[in-house]
């Protein structure tokens, strides 16, 4: 085929020969973008993600304010529920109170050292107490010692009989922590 045969070629069919160059050139094209394709698609999930976050932010931030006041009621709540651990009077008072409503008699209430961590809010204040009584009685105390005003963890618990005069008496020890400030 020589120039003039492809002269006369393209004079007869120009938009066909105009179409077939388009088409190569767009091939060509693709071929060089094909590359980019995967980080346009990596790039468009990615901003998806985002924008999804986004969307779930919004929607749970309708009730931010109804959802800080709740926050910080509970915290004063929690404040109040703490034992300070200088206040040595007003904790054993704390048991002196529950002995006279669960009809009981404490043997022995003694606070234990408390760990001086000043990085830390709150501390546990320990404190070994020994109650007699019946057994339903101790058993009502520990109950209500556990829900009662103060956040208390009971490490151990021992029940022994104790001689009383009715031979129904015992003995109850315990050793718990009592969360509080230091």
């Amino acid at each position: 085929m020589t120039g003039a045969d492809l002269a006369a070629i393209l004079k007869k069919h120009p938009i066909g020969v105009v179409c077939g160059l388009i088409a190569i050139a767009s091939g060509v094209l693709l071929y060089l973008h094909s590359g980019d394709i995967a980080l346009s698609q990596a790039e468009n999930e990615a901003r998806t993600a985002e924008a999804k976050k986004m969307i779930a932010n919004v929607s749970n931030s309708k009730d931010l304010a109804k959802q800080v006041a709740e926050v910080q009621a509970l915290s004063k709540e929690l404040e109040s529920r703490l034992m300070r651990a200088g206040q040595l009077a007003v904790n054993l008072q704390y048991f002196y109170k529950l002995e006279a409503e669960n009809e009981v008699k404490l043997a022995d209430v003694r606070q234990g050292g408390v760990n001086k961590n000043t990085k830390m809010q709150y501390a546990t204040v320990p404190f070994s107490v020994t109650v007699q009584g019946t057994f339903p009685q101790l058993v009502n105390f520990l109950n209500r010692l556990q829900a009662g005003r103060h956040f208390c963890r009971v490490n151990a618990a021992t029940f022994n009989k104790s001689g009383g005069d009715t031979g129904t008496e015992m003995t109850l020890t315990l050793n718990l922590d009592i969360l509080g400030q230091p």
